[in-house]
């Protein structure tokens, strides 16, 4: 309990300082965390390749390590150093974290410089596209398609509504951010939407899109 603690203020002083890329007060809800991993764990017997994008202090984490099975390769990119020290304690110290540490790894660095010869089976992303420039987010897309192999699942979420209203009531850059954004992700959802989940018990709410290649 006291180690939760932790990892909450860690994630609150981080919202403070970087917000931009943070994005959240709080860190995600357990009922977010299963339904942006429900595919993953859908998994079948062969071993798998999963890729986290903005783990943040292991929301999504702690769902996605709990589907991971002898074989699997696990890789988590996370730019923010302070996230990354509470990753590698929790993989030190928790006991589902440490069970599969050794098919783990962590990269401190930007998605758009992540690098891998073999793509993934399953992305779970926790990036919040909405607090990016429009070219970061067509990098970050781009990203994703590029590291996912054929026929393997990305998931992500974005708060319930926000999008949609913010496009209604933005002026002047501000609007014109959201609106290329929206187009971006949009194109995207367009092409390769599997389905949309929505999460009520989560603050604030979200919704889970789910997309396949």
């Amino acid at each position: 309990m006291l180690q939760f603690v932790r990892n909450q203020l860690v994630f609150l002083r981080q919202f403070g300082r970087k917000f931009e890329t943070t994005g959240s007060l709080l860190p995600s809800s357990r009922f977010l965390a299963q339904t942006i991993t429900r595919y993953l764990a859908q998994r079948g017997d062969t071993p798998i390749r999963v890729l986290e994008c903005g783990p943040g202090t292991g929301a999504f984490t702690d769902s996605v390590v709990r589907h991971l099975r002898a074989g699997d390769r696990f890789d988590l990119v996370e730019l923010n150093e302070a996230f990354v020290a509470v990753l590698k304690k929790r993989f030190a110290t928790e006991a589902h974290w440490q069970a599969v540490s050794d098919l783990t790894e962590i990269h401190q660095l930007p998605l758009q410089e992540f690098r891998d010869q073999v793509p993934y089976d399953f992305i779970i992303s926790g990036l919040p596209h909405l607090n990016f420039p429009p070219a970061v987010v067509e990098t970050i897309t781009e990203s994703y398609f590029r590291l996912l192999k054929p026929g393997g699942t990305l998931s992500y979420f974005e708060y319930l509504m926000i999008r949609p209203i913010k496009k209604k009531v933005a002026v002047g850059a501000t609007r014109r951010k959201i609106h290329s954004v929206d187009k971006i992700l949009a194109g995207y959802l367009q092409e390769h939407r599997l389905c949309r989940d929505s999460v009520f018990l989560n603050v604030p709410p979200a919704w889970v899109q789910h997309l396949r290649t």
